[in-house]
Order: C-alpha cells, then sequence, then structure tokens
C-alpha cells in the first residue's frame, strides 16, 4: 500500500483518510443521480400531479394510468408493438456492430499504420465532431435518396454508421497499444488483420465497451431516420412511435409522453449499469493520455 507524507493512498478497506473524499463526492453524486429519480418518479404521477403548481419533484399518490394509456393507444394501431420494437433492436444492433468495427479497423489504420495523409484523414474526423446532425440533414437525405434505399432499414442504418467520436476515443486508446508487440508479431509472420483481431482488439476492450455505449444511445433514441427516411409504419422505430404517441398534443399525451420516456431511458441506464467499469477503464486511460 503506497503512502505519501505519512497519507494512505487507496487503501483496499475504509480509512479515515477517504472521510474527505466521501464528503466531497456523495453530494456530486446525488446531485447528478436527480435527473434519473425525475424520470421515474414523473412516468407514475397521476394527471393531477403532472400538470400541479408548482411542480412537484417526488410523486405522491404512484399509479401506473400513464403506462396503461400508453399501452392502450399502441393496441390500436395498425402495426403492433412488436414490429416497432423489433425494427429498433434489428436498427440498434446492425449500427453498433458496423460501427464499431469501422471504427476499430480504422483507428487501427490511423495509429498504427504509415500511408499518405494519415493525419490529414483523422483531422477531417475531428472537423466532424463540430457538426451537428441538422447541418448535414440534406446531404444525408440526398445521398440515401440516389442510393435507392429510401424507406428501407439500410436507411436507418448507414446514416448512422460514421461515428467521430467513437473513432476519436478509440484511436486514441489504440496509441496506447505498445509497437514493440506489433513488431513481434510481425516478426513471427502476422499480418495486419492478425494483429488487429489478436492484438488490438484483446487489449482495447474498454473502448470498445465505451464507444459501443455511445453509439447505442445515438441510435436507440434517434427518431430523424423514420421521420425523414420512411414512410411506411412497418419500418419506423420505437423511438419514433413513442414520439408520435407522446405528442398527441393532448391532456393524456403528457401521461404517455412520461412513460414512453422512462420506457426509452431503462436500456440506456441498463447498459451502463453492466458495463460502467469498461467506462471507467476508458475515461481514466484518457485522463492518463
Amino acid at each position: 500500500m503506497a503512502a505519501i507524507g505519512g497519507t494512505r493512498v487507496n487503501p483496499k478497506k475504509f480509512h479515515k483518510n477517504q472521510i474527505p473524499f466521501y464528503l466531497y463526492l456523495i453530494p456530486i453524486a446525488v446531485f447528478m443521480g436527480l435527473p434519473i429519480v425525475y424520470i421515474i418518479n414523473h412516468a407514475f404521477k397521476p394527471m393531477d400531479e403532472l400538470f400541479a403548481f408548482p411542480p412537484k419533484f417526488f410523486v405522491s399518490h404512484p399509479s401506473f394510468i400513464n403506462f396503461q394509456n400508453l399501452f392502450q393507444a399502441a393496441g390500436t394501431s395498425s402495426i403492433p408493438l412488436s414490429r416497432y420494437v423489433f425494427n429498433s433492436l434489428l436498427v440498434t444492433a446492425a449500427v453498433v456492430f458496423l460501427s464499431v468495427l469501422i471504427s476499430t479497423m480504422a483507428a487501427f489504420a490511423l495509429s498504427k499504420m504509415h500511408f499518405k495523409l494519415k493525419n490529414t484523414i483523422f483531422e477531417v474526423n475531428n472537423l466532424a465532431l463540430m457538426f451537428v446532425a441538422t447541418a448535414v440533414t440534406i446531404p444525408r437525405y440526398l445521398t440515401i435518396s440516389n442510393l435507392g434505399i429510401l424507406d428501407t432499414y439500410l436507411a436507418h442504418i448507414l446514416p448512422q454508421v460514421a461515428m467521430p467520436v467513437c473513432l476519436f476515443l478509440i484511436k486514441q486508446f489504440v496509441d496506447g497499444v505498445p509497437n514493440s508487440l506489433i513488431e513481434a508479431a510481425q516478426l513471427e509472420g502476422a499480418g495486419s488483420f492478425t494483429v488487429y483481431r489478436k492484438i488490438i482488439i484483446p487489449l482495447i476492450k474498454p473502448a470498445i465497451a465505451t464507444g459501443a455505449i455511445l453509439v447505442f444511445q445515438n441510435v436507440w433514441n434517434n427518431i430523424e431516420t423514420s421521420s425523414l427516411f420512411t414512410s411506411s409504419e412497418g419500418v419506423r422505430t420505437l423511438a419514433f412511435y413513442m414520439n408520435t404517441l407522446s405528442t398527441a398534443g393532448t391532456v393524456q399525451g403528457q401521461g404517455m409522453a412520461a412513460a414512453a420516456a422512462l420506457i426509452m431511458f431503462i436500456p440506456n441506464l441498463l447498459l451502463f449499469v453492466v458495463m460502467q467499469s469498461s467506462v471507467m477503464n476508458t475515461m481514466a486511460h484518457s485522463g492518463l493520455k
């Protein structure tokens, strides 16, 4: 156990020197957790509490009426709710897989290979971080239209595969992989793909997990592709459908919006809880760099 100036650093068990850290971190953690508490409470508020003034943070009389109204409205649709769930799962899984695959391959090439315009390509990726999705809506639509894939699953998948932030994060992580490991593998006759598969991928799993979470959050909650690139309800996603129900413009619609927000938020929360250790490792690594 390390010690600096007589102070124990990072003890395995509780020590009195940890008290100042708890006094500082616990209030911050509680404050950052308040939005989650509010989303959960808001979804279970009956109508009188949803429109109460001044607004209430905590629900006084929890009710499932918002969820009942939401599923009743979904039951009247010509397309079953399971279809929207399937579409979302299919699109999200495809985008996460392709985005992580492309980002890891590109990160390996930009970090460990030598070719012309390598730095320029990476700077273009960094420049793309400055553009919001709205700024490229028209070019995206023209591309999808010219490819002839409007109103298909590809119209959901293709525009979301490119994730500049995912490539940036993973590339910074690949930079930390020792070149000596790659050189030793190449001396043993390993090709580029073997190095990528057996050396790079196992060493950057925390960054891959973090990138996958970022992509999942972006795709799972996306309604742009459904509203702009599709016209058939059969290929639209759950996020779009929940949005149409919750924006009905009625008093009942506000309750359904609260329930829909919680339903769409739960997968994001569960994914982060399951993979939080990998995220923390990635953030720590990025801080050291």
